[in-house]
């Protein structure tokens, strides 16, 4: 072990080499490596910061080279990277020549760097491709891990001396214990001819921190790296005392002076290698519905959650009905967005079916043929219609609105298994719904429904007789009319059940009342009977029982067949769904409404509104790390979409999709790393596919194996699910800018990642 350190204000670099720390044999060759007429030793210097090597201070110098540990100093005298040598040799940005001599020893920092077997100083770290041993169930960890590991700022980082930035006083942080132990975990992949290794330390610590990664339970990539840049950066964060900013809203001032006033107060609380890398900035801007008043706000962001295009809109289907009888029911679907509400819904439903200025939709749902839940409320989410739920819609007139609706319910005679054969009323067919005038009697429901079921009668000559169709006089009733507005008189009148055999007419059918409240006792309706409804009433539900010479003369099958609002078709494949990763940024960047669960409490009003919400790309990282949103989740079913994104390896152009115009950065972005995730919901397997620098190659890291793809298109599939882009200066092409080597001879030692900063 080599203990070199810096002192300041010279060009001289004292290098210490104790028996204490070396085996004999080493220590022999460390003495011959440094003696005075050793050739010049080259050092890359791949941090480009020589100059600004600082260290902790180490002030008890062993002055006698002969003291009982066996030290012996030595001085190395080295050029500059910002001055040339003294004998006019050129020199190379990137290159120090270091040359040696004795020397007293000096005060300096310390630093440690690895001495190979062969006596040689080790100059170059390896090359990155070492894979992670599976713990079971920790693909998801391992792919997350080879991405960050492969992002060339942090590797310089944590391969140098980091330790100097851990604070181990944030009480948001983890005492440096993260950053510590992913320092760890880098340095051990790009060890000098290292091999795949089993990361358990790095996994205990997560889990000691993040219980929720804790076993061997199978986890979200996208969560881990969420929260590993987090807890970095906190550990990392240089601020030790954090002041206190006030948001402010804009007020109508320019833009980029509440941005940079934004961007300022996150930085005066947050400053790290990950804010420097991976942070960007997006605008916000909410509208309220009301009062249109406008907030506009600044927030940072570490990473770009993209909603697939096909998962922003969700597929209907909606049977619409006419209530005057002038055409039959018809099928819609359409497409609206999976935050909208049932106020959306109806308005692409009337947009599909042609609505007229002066008709509404009643939209309902239909289970064992009643209507069993009616969508009134426009706020409510469109989440809480499933997609095995049958709708229908039934056309109004528009002036209308409030006054009650007659709902005719089918029944037949049917024998059923579970009666032994014996024959009972059982309903069939869809609910259809007329709208009622003020003065109701039994001859109007005729009449109404009649008018309902002109698109289903079978020929148009069979006209029904109303006097056929009229039923035997109930005995029960001793008035003519029907009074509603009472629930006394509504009890009384359900209470009286008619037989069977009361039910069997001459005619075809047979009208009877129920309500809601009491579905199975009925009331027989008499042509010239009056029904009065309450003030509260919205819906008179009507039973038609029909026998077998009145079912001859309409085909009501149609009823019977209503689609699912979406049909799941079990074992067969869908087509495989493409879009462009520049169509995933449209739909972020889409206004669209707030849920009803996040309500924004508008300044203006004093109330909470479903405001619109729309984001902007302001402020873009060096890193930009993006997640495709493949997983969905709701209240009753899990899913994932395997849907191709298209996106670019060499040139990510964000410039038409960044607000902020005044930015000099470039804003063209390369692929250099992919988290990928195979299979279901129910149980997948993650990988990673990285390009190498030093190779010029794609690698594909399925935990310990490691294998390069000779076609580099072959990283585009439609199991990519996190992407890394670093930002592109100048030249598009891939090259090796920043991986942290210097060249070396065969060196088998691991950690060489001590010598960061020269």
């Amino acid at each position: 072990m080599l203990r070199v350190s810096v002192t300041r204000g010279t060009n001289a670099l004292t290098v210490k080499i104790s028996r204490k720390d070396n085996s004999a044999e080493n220590f022999k060759k460390a003495n011959k490596i440094l003696a005075s007429e050793s050739e010049p030793v080259h050092i890359w210097d791949f941090s480009g910061r020589t100059t600004f090597i600082l260290m902790n201070e180490w002030n008890r110098m062993p002055q006698d080279p002969r003291s009982s540990d066996q030290e012996m100093p030595l001085e190395i005298q080295f050029y500059d990277i910002s001055e040339p040598p003294a004998n006019g040799a050129a020199g190379r940005k990137d290159e120090l020549s270091l040359t040696m001599g004795s020397s007293a020893f000096s005060n300096g920092g310390i630093m440690d760097m690895d001495l190979d077997s062969s006596g040689g100083i080790c100059k170059q770290v390896g090359s990155g491709l070492i894979g992670l041993d599976n713990l079971g169930n920790t693909c998801f960890m391992n792919s997350a891990v080879q991405c960050l590991a492969h992002t060339s700022k942090l590797v310089d980082f944590f391969l140098g001396d980091y330790q100097k930035e851990i604070n181990t006083h944030n009480p948001l942080g983890m005492k440096g214990e993260l950053a510590y132990s992913f320092g760890d975990l880098v340095r051990k992949l790009w060890a000098i001819d290292g091999t795949s290794f089993s990361p358990r330390q790095f996994k205990a610590r997560l889990a000691r921190f993040a219980p929720q990664f804790s076993g061997f339970n199978q986890h979200d990539s996208q969560e881990l790296l969420a929260f590993l840049l987090d807890g970095l950066h906190e550990d990392l964060n240089r601020v030790k005392c954090k002041p206190y900013a006030e948001a402010k809203d804009s007020d109508g001032r320019p833009d980029e002076q509440v941005a940079d006033e934004y961007w300022g107060n996150h930085l005066a609380r947050n400053d790290s290698i990950i804010v420097d890398t991976c942070q960007g900035q997006y605008k916000s801007t909410l509208v309220c519905p009301l009062c249109k008043k406008v907030s506009i706000t600044f927030d940072p962001f570490m990473y770009l959650s993209l909603p697939l295009p096909s998962t922003t809109m969700r597929t209907m289907t909606v049977t619409v009905f006419s209530t005057d009888g002038s055409i039959g029911p018809s099928p819609y679907t359409v497409s609206i967005p999976k935050s909208g509400d049932f106020k959306t819904l109806i308005n692409a439903l009337s947009n599909a079916c042609s609505l007229r200025d002066d008709e509404r939709l009643l939209v309902a749902e239909v289970y064992n043929s009643s209507l069993i839940r009616y969508l009134e409320d426009p706020s409510d989410d469109i989440s809480l219609i499933r997609d095995g739920d049958k709708l229908v819609a039934y056309r109004l007139p528009k002036d209308s609105e409030g006054a009650p609706v007659v709902v005719f319910k089918s029944e037949r005679m049917e024998s059923s298994i579970s009666s032994f054969g014996r024959k009972s009323w059982k309903n069939f067919g869809t609910p259809l719904v007329s709208n009622l005038p003020d003065t109701i009697d039994g001859r109007t429901i005729y009449n109404l429904l009649l008018k309902a079921l002109t698109p289903f009668r079978v020929s148009k000559d069979d006209a029904l007789d109303a006097d056929q169709i009229t039923g035997k006089s109930s005995p029960v009733n001793e008035t003519s009319d029907v009074d509603m507005s009472s629930d006394a008189a509504e009890c009384s009148s359900m209470n009286t059940n008619a037989g069977e055999d009361d039910m069997m007419t001459e005619g075809g059918m047979l009208f009877s009342l129920n309500t809601e409240r009491f579905p199975n006792q009925r009331l027989k309706i008499e042509m010239d009977q009056t029904i009065t409804l309450s003030n509260l009433q919205k819906r008179l539900i009507v039973s038609v029982s029909w026998q077998d010479n009145g079912l001859k003369q309409y085909n009501l099958d149609s009823l019977d067949s209503l689609p699912e609002v979406y049909k799941t078709v079990l074992f067969t494949r869908k087509p495989q769904e493409t879009c462009s990763l520049y169509a995933c940024l449209e739909a972020f960047i889409k206004e669209e409404p707030l849920g009803p669960e996040d309500m924004w409490y508008c300044p203006g009003c004093k109330e909470h509104r479903q405001a619109s919400k729309k984001l902007d790309l302001w402020r873009l990282p060096e890193i930009l790390i993006i997640h495709l949103k493949r997983f969905s989740y709701s209240r009753y079913t899990k899913n994932k979409l395997d849907t191709y994104v298209d996106f670019p390896i060499h040139d990510l152009d964000l410039s038409s999709y960044i607000r902020d115009r005044s930015g000099q950065m470039s804003n063209h972005y390369q692929l250099y790393a992919v988290s990928n995730h195979y299979g279901s919901m129910g149980g997948g397997h993650y990988t990673a596919y990285v390009y190498n620098d030093g190779k010029k190659k794609w690698y594909d890291f399925d935990d310990r194996c490691v294998s390069g793809l000779e076609n580099e298109d072959s990283i585009k599939t439609s199991a990519a699910y996190v992407l890394f882009y670093r930002r592109v200066h100048g030249d598009s092409s891939l090259v090796d800018t920043e991986t942290t080597t210097i060249e070396s001879t065969d060196c088998t030692t691991s950690d060489v990642a001590a010598a960061g900063d020269l």
